[in-house]
């Protein structure tokens, strides 16, 4: 079983591009335009990272944000934009607990590097939690 990588947005154009680059990468793509259903497909699919669209004008992105921070802030989320300059994308990073900002326009390469850093991450820090309770078990 791949990866799993929920994509929010309501650019259905998007959505589409993004879940074929991911399929051709080996992920499994599942992505939402309903806000107001989003959350809930978090809980029932439990993906190990949501690349969230944050539109300027609408507050939805921000609201997401901060309800995944509060009940699912174990999945990394990273924001995709094209409203917002660097110096912005910090601010969301620090408030939204947003872990990466991807400006569009953006390419397929830049995706598939930024979720391949967190797969790492994420063996990493498995290999790690088994290494510890192998310990705590040997102990």
């Amino acid at each position: 079983m791949g990866i799993k990588i929920m994509v929010i947005d309501k650019d259905k154009k998007l959505l589409n591009w993004l879940s074929e680059t991911l399929a051709l990468a080996g992920y499994e793509a599942y992505t939402c335009t309903d806000e107001d259903s989003s959350i809930e497909k978090v809980f029932q699919l439990k993906p190990d990272l949501i690349l969230l669209g944050f539109n300027k004008p609408a507050k939805s992105g921000f609201f997401l944000a901060s309800e995944l921070r509060l009940s699912a802030e174990h999945i990394p989320v990273i924001a995709m934009t094209s409203f917002y300059n660097k110096a912005e994308c910090l601010k969301l990073i620090e408030v939204c607990n947003v872990r990466r900002c991807l400006l569009k326009p953006f390419n397929p390469l830049d995706v598939i590097t930024i979720i391949e850093n967190f797969s790492q991450l994420t063996e990493s820090a498995l290999r790690e939690e088994r290494l510890v309770l192998a310990e705590a078990h040997i102990s």
